[in-house]
């Protein structure tokens, strides 16, 4: 059995490969639930942009999205494969397991992420692939390498990456960068602390002893709750700003103050709740998933709506 505390930073975890690796094993280096998230925050964008696209080169754009999204992911498992293994919700992840080989998850990624890069600019324009290029240096070489290790702003920042893909659908339609697709990435950029600041309040002893310094780790739990608070609160005008910038109308605005005055009480109760009591953060960091998916889907049934 492996001895956990032993593991030093970027030992692979795993000595050798028990079995030769399988589909599954690199289908999950993609991070395939986050990547679901991902690609359906870059189709809305994509639906919403003014302009028309072919439906197959429009499809071609959202696997691009896909696949840049899961290189992404796959160069941030690589790197992190250390504390991976010594966190209980990342341990069977395929590199500590050994089901994959770091190098052959390096090379997996960085060759998926050219390809996503080429194919987008080849079936869109330039733009989009730039916009697609961006996102996976900034989760790689701003959050992954610089960032996570070394300041409890990491999501702050980091948030970013998760944010680009709207804007990458709508410059695949329009080929440029508009104050409307700005609001589009502002709205996910403002959720993104809440949303995993959530998570780190009940995985807090895996962050510590990976020693990643996640704002409860660093701050403590009162500081962070009181940052969840306050991101939520500037939510409820972000969350306008689709529809105060012309994205869509004010069925979508209704909707987006009410599911943001949620959150606002999700945030209230996980402040008022003692501090070894987690079950009010988990059930923010769910209702936060809920919440950033029903925005999107509440756009598109805005426009198909009023048009």
């Amino acid at each position: 059995m492996t001895d956990l505390s032993a593991i030093t930073l970027h030992d692979t975890g795993a000595t050798a490969v028990p079995a030769p690796s399988r589909v599954a094993d690199y289908v999950a280096l993609l991070k395939p639930r986050v990547m679901s998230l991902v690609v359906f925050t870059g189709m809305v964008g994509l639906w919403l942009a003014p302009g028309d696209i072919n439906p197959v080169l429009g499809a071609v754009a959202i696997l691009a999205i896909a696949l840049g999204a899961g290189a992404s992911g796959a160069i941030n498992m690589w790197y992190d494969r250390d504390i991976d293994a010594v966190m209980a919700r990342t341990r069977n992840r395929p590199i500590p397991t050994g089901a994959v080989a770091p190098d052959d998850a390096l090379g997996f990624g960085v060759l998926l992420s050219i390809f996503s890069v080429a194919l987008m600019t080849v079936a869109t324009n330039a733009v989009a692939g730039g916009l697609l290029a961006l996102t996976i240096l900034f989760y790689v070489f701003v959050y992954t390498v610089w960032l996570k290790r070394r300041t409890p702003h990491n999501i702050v920042i980091g948030g970013a990456a998760g944010a680009f893909p709207p804007m990458i659908g709508w410059a695949a339609v329009s080929g440029d960068v508009s104050w409307a697709s700005v609001s589009l990435f502002l709205l996910i950029f403002v959720w993104t602390p809440p949303h995993f600041w959530a998570l780190s309040l009940y995985c807090d002893d895996d962050y510590r002893r990976a020693g990643v310094p996640m704002l409860p780790v660093v701050a403590g739990v009162r500081h962070t709750k009181l940052q969840m608070l306050a991101y939520c609160l500037l939510l409820l005008p972000v969350g306008l700003l689709p529809t105060l910038t012309g994205v869509v109308g004010w069925g979508y605005g209704a909707y987006s103050l009410a599911a943001g005055a949620v959150f606002v009480g999700h945030a209230l109760r996980v402040l008022r709740a003692p501090e070894d009591d987690k079950s009010a953060a988990r059930a923010m960091f769910r209702y936060s998933l809920g919440y950033l998916f029903l925005l999107f889907v509440a756009m598109v049934a805005d426009r198909l709506a009023f048009g």
